[in-house]
């Protein structure tokens, strides 16, 4: 467009005179365009250019949770001054869009990277083997992130026989170790699993017996337990598929059938409230004048995996 506007009748000039020329306004709009071109400020590391022509800042990935928050899942190494800018920049950005929560799930491996977040304003929800959530609550609302689990789940099995002996065990260690009581088998609920599961796995893991389970019987909850965490203990009935004892030598010192009668009469149990209650359950289950909890197979709108709900069947 500039050599249409030229000034000149080109046409009419001597060609070598407009050879000059022509070499001349070349090396001035070259001139020109490099004096543009290097005006321009290279964008900052981490930035790029959109395809619209506004600068869109680089965020950490991330994935919008359900409740107006967002979740970043690290995986890979990351250097501890691309993490800070980048979580800046990231924090920024969420609070714009009118984000809620975050959270920051960082594998033991990235375990470095903690301090920093800690400076953005984050704080530990909970841990596991291999990883730790970090959370931070972003919004001007009032915070509404859930705390982490406050209760631990505990199952104790009553083991009964045809001649009414009740399955018993001594602990090498734990609270009833070294007090001379024979006790219930007991034991933790697994992640993902179900009472009546964990209830007969505890009975084989520690007394080598087969068992098939016919309810929940009660179920008690008790505070600063476990690392000021709560306990929820459900007492479950089962009856054996097996009789001989191989009891697990890491955890069990003995295991025996105990008639019932001997196991409701040891002092401990008559001291203690909670065991007298349980003794009392067992009398009423044997003599069919109480009903327990049974596990029913039930499906849910929310998930696609089948859970039990536990009822009264009479």
């Amino acid at each position: 467009s500039a050599l249409c506007n030229f000034p000149f009748k080109l046409y009419s000039l001597n060609p070598q005179v407009f050879s000059l020329i022509f070499i001349g306004f070349l090396r001035f709009v070259f001139q020109v365009e490099s004096m543009s071109v290097a005006a321009s400020p290279a964008p900052p590391l981490g930035d790029h250019l959109c395809e619209n022509g506004f600068e869109c800042v680089e965020i950490l990935p991330a994935t919008n949770d359900a409740h107006g928050g967002v979740i970043v899942d690290l995986k890979d190494r990351m250097d501890p001054e691309v993490f800070a800018s980048l979580l800046k920049s990231s924090l920024s950005n969420w609070k714009k869009q009118g984000k809620d929560g975050v959270w920051i799930k960082l594998p033991i491996e990235l375990v470095n990277l903690v301090e920093i977040a800690v400076k953005e304003g984050f704080w530990y929800h909970h841990a596991e083997p291999s990883y730790v959530m970090l959370v931070n609550w972003i919004s001007k609302t009032g915070c509404t992130i859930p705390p982490n689990a406050s209760h631990r789940v505990r199952v104790g099995a009553i083991v009964l026989n045809d001649k009414k002996e009740v399955l018993v065990v001594k602990e090498k260690r734990g609270r009833f170790h070294g007090i001379g009581a024979w006790k219930l088998p007991t034991g933790v609920v697994d992640a993902g699993e179900e009472i009546f599961e964990a209830a007969i796995r505890e009975v084989k893991e520690e007394t080598g017996i087969d068992t098939e389970f016919v309810e929940v019987l009660g179920f008690r909850q008790e505070h600063n337990s476990f690392f000021e965490k709560s306990d929820i203990s459900f007492l479950c009935m089962l009856h054996p598929l097996s009789f001989d004892i191989k009891k697990q030598e890491l955890e069990i010192e003995a295991a025996q059938w105990m008639p019932f009668e001997e196991y409701a009469a040891q002092p401990f149990n008559q001291k203690h409230e909670p065991f007298k209650y349980i003794n009392e359950l067992c009398i009423a289950k044997m003599e069919n004048v109480y009903t327990g909890f049974c596990p029913r197979l039930v499906s849910s709108f929310f998930s696609k995996d089948f859970s039990y709900i536990y009822l009264n069947t009479k």
